[in-house]
């Protein structure tokens, strides 16, 4: 494969059960759909599915979120009326961290092709203005496409290069929330794209993760002190997760707050080859594809600003 070997040997000593972690990684993802609820809720979509026959299992923490039984969702009358969307399981916990309040100004920094986005623009009530950006014009087709076939209207389309991305036009100087789904080296999709690491390198790994610092960075001074960002990733690379989030509390004003994650997961680590991190990093979520029978993840909530400028009285205890 390369210098390196297979590259789940790198994470035996931060998973809890190697032999588990393995086996689910070698296992096929299941098929999951988001309900969108600019159009349906989910009691409706479940009628819907059990007049036509299509198998679901409602996930237990998300009352939106059904795993499919065997039928494609895109066959679906659902899906084809834009009630559903085919999304990850955990590629829906971005948009409820950041948890961004209707009439706000969000940017979605890397959105194509645009399940976190519409996401979003549900969570938004399709009011305010939902900024979704990415640099390749054939994703950015299918954002579009996704964005009518939802019923998403708050949605402008920017095609710029994140690092440097300028609110130029858009009639605003900051962004209230800002979402970083950053480009990786996708170890945790391993699931549903088998042939992940045919061409996996270590030095792919160190190359993207200073992609993911500049637009980490970028997006933090874009958005408004008191304001929210979150990082996440599909990888399991501490320095494509930890590393970043390291650099970015050197780099810029910001801080690693806490959430709730409805999902198993695990602490960031705080120690990686050799190289020590900040303890908040600590505060991150690791989600490992055996602890719920999803693809693995990364995700961080970050504040801007220092606590002098949160926007509730909670947020310190919330943080510790």
């Amino acid at each position: 494969m390369n210098e390196t070997g297979d590259p789940l040997d790198r994470y035996a000593s931060l998973v809890d059960d190697e032999a588990a972690f393995r086996a689910a990684c070698d296992r096929p993802l299941p098929s999951v759909v988001r309900v969108n609820g600019l159009a349906a809720d989910a009691d409706r979509v479940a009628r819907a599915f059990d007049e036509e026959g299509t198998g679901y299992e409602r996930a237990d923490w998300h009352d939106g979120v059904f795993r499919m039984a065997g039928r494609s969702p895109g066959t679906t009358w659902p899906y084809a009326h834009g009630w559903v969307h085919g999304q990850e399981e955990v590629s829906c916990l971005p948009a409820l961290a950041l948890d961004p309040d209707p009439g706000t100004r969000v940017w979605d920094a890397c959105a194509a092709p645009g399940s976190k986005t519409t996401q979003l623009a549900d969570r938004m009530g399709d009011t305010g203005v939902l900024v979704g950006n990415d640099t390749s014009l054939g994703r950015l087709s299918a954002l579009r496409h996704n964005a009518e076939r939802l019923g998403v209207t708050n949605l402008v389309v920017d095609r710029q290069d994140a690092r440097n991305y300028s609110l130029n036009g858009l009639g605003f100087d900051a962004f209230d929330a800002t979402l970083v789904d950053a480009p990786c080296s996708c170890e945790g999709t391993i699931r549903k794209n088998p042939d992940a690491f045919d061409t996996w390198t270590l030095d792919h790994v160190h190359g993207v993760a200073g992609v993911q610092k500049g637009i980490l960075r970028r997006a933090i001074r874009a958005t408004r002190p008191g304001g929210t960002v979150v990082y996440s990733t599909c990888t399991f690379a501490p320095e494509e997760n930890e590393a970043v989030l390291d650099h970015v509390l050197d780099a810029a004003d910001c801080r690693i707050v806490g959430w709730d994650c409805p999902l198993e997961s695990v602490p960031g680590v705080t120690e990686w080859e050799g190289e020590t991190f900040d303890p908040s990093v600590e505060r991150a979520t690791r989600i490992y594809p055996h602890h719920n029978d999803t693809g693995g993840f990364f995700l961080a909530k970050l504040r801007v600003g220092s606590p002098d400028d949160r926007d509730d009285a909670g947020e310190a205890e919330a943080a510790a």
